[in-house]
């Protein structure tokens, strides 16, 4: 018996008995302590969302409201989410200089910082689409054929074949996508700014955006095929043999005709 009792009071017992517990506490603590990466990712975000706050207090509270909910001279920004601001902002439509049919493009006044940190705190008035990775807009290895295909069944009637923009109504255009950073044209996609339809990703996926950008691309060079010769709305020989058909014709039409008035004449003479 006396054995025994010393054997359960042996100080390595203990030893161990502390060890195991500080493990424990130790894992218990690993377990629910916060992630340090997250609590610095929150914290940037928290500073980016501050600052995004003052600078749409001086430049776009005027027009869309103290809280983004809108006014009679701008409308609500309530889910727009980031890409829109991205897009609006990168683009230099926004802030706009003044009311009118339609908003067009003009140098940009705020650094990518700026923007990023005014899309932070219009995007935390409610979900919406955001700034999209370059990897969903990179044209590489994307499908340029297939982009075409998309690209004239639902863009061309208002960008024209290649995207050299047109005349709509009241005003209004269609503006070019000539030299159009890839991507402010998936943000346009996503948003569907002014005049233009949204294509979201349930529309129409990713890969499919990234192949109209690499259609986009392809016919936005000084390389880019010209099968026609001219540019009668860029689709081909198809539009120009016309105008040459019409005009051509015409034109023979009209010299036929002069030449017999003027030998009717002579002869009369």
């Amino acid at each position: 018996m006396k054995k025994l009792s010393a054997r359960r009071r042996h100080p390595l017992a203990a030893l161990v008995v502390l060890f195991f517990a500080l493990a424990a506490t130790g894992g218990l603590y690993a377990a629910l302590a916060p992630a340090p990466q997250a609590h610095a990712d929150d914290s940037a975000q928290s500073l980016a969302i501050e600052q995004g706050k003052k600078l749409y207090s001086v430049g776009c509270a005027s027009c869309h409201g103290t809280s983004g909910q809108g006014s009679s001279d701008g409308p609500t920004l309530v889910g727009v989410g980031s890409a829109a601001v991205d897009f609006q902002v990168g683009t230099g439509r926004m802030p706009a200089q003044q009311p009118g049919a339609q908003i067009e493009k003009h140098p940009v006044i705020y650094t990518q910082a700026q923007i990023d940190q005014l899309a932070a705190y219009i995007a935390s008035f409610g979900p919406g689409p955001v700034i999209p990775t370059k990897d969903q807009y990179s044209p590489s290895g994307a499908d340029a054929a297939k982009g075409g295909e998309l690209f004239r069944t639902n863009c061309s009637q208002c960008h024209n074949f290649v995207g050299k923009g047109g005349a709509l109504t009241d005003g209004k255009f269609a503006p070019s996508l000539k030299g159009v950073d890839p991507k402010h044209v998936y943000e346009a996609m996503q948003t569907g700014p002014q005049n233009m339809p949204s294509f979201p990703d349930s529309t129409m996926p990713s890969d499919s955006k990234a192949d109209i950008i690499a259609y986009l691309k392809a016919v936005d060079s000084a390389n880019s095929p010209n099968p026609g010769g001219f540019t009668l709305g860029s689709i081909g020989p198809v539009s120009e043999g016309l105008f040459a058909w019409v005009f051509g014709l015409g034109t023979l039409i009209a010299i036929a005709t002069w030449v017999a008035a003027r030998t009717t004449k002579a002869k009369k003479s």
